[in-house]
């Protein structure tokens, strides 16, 4: 763990979870320029956008305690500033998912917009990175990762 403006940063985590949220969001985007199911590519973008979110918390040194998307939305609120319509529309990806209601559990079925929604919402919150302070911790980590190998 490195120190960046007296918080710890979990520069690992970051990293981590930063190039899985790249990785599922490029997947996504692969499958709906493959015409497969809507569904499919909404549960892809979904997952990114919860890894992106997580390297988000990890980026300013916060633990989410909880990977649903409002306990997420909860924490990054508190770090950067983000459109009220945004942060609206990401906590309302629980409602599909049905998460948090233990009485009424449903999960539907995403549909095309769905899709659209989930996707749009990850080029929004990669906009929320501020890349200096990204290109500063990925210099620490790769000092680190240098020391280490001498």
């Amino acid at each position: 763990m490195i120190e960046f403006e007296s918080k710890m940063i979990d520069e690992e985590s970051f990293a981590l979870n930063y190039a899985d949220a790249e990785g599922y969001y490029h997947r996504a985007l692969q499958f709906q320029a493959n015409k497969q199911r809507p569904s499919l590519v909404f549960n892809i973008a979904a997952v990114a956008l919860e890894r992106y979110l997580v390297a988000l918390c990890d980026l300013y040194g916060e633990d989410p305690r909880n990977h649903n998307y409002i306990t997420l939305m909860r924490t990054v609120e508190t770090l950067v500033e983000l459109p009220k319509d945004i942060n609206k529309r990401i906590k309302a990806m629980d409602w599909i998912f049905g998460i948090c209601s233990i009485d009424e559990y449903r999960h539907p079925n995403p549909d095309e917009k769905d899709m659209e929604n989930a996707l749009v919402l990850c080029v929004e919150v990669q906009k929320l990175f501020d890349p200096k302070r990204v290109a500063a911790v990925k210099e620490l980590l790769k000092k680190i990762l240098l020391e280490a190998l001498s």
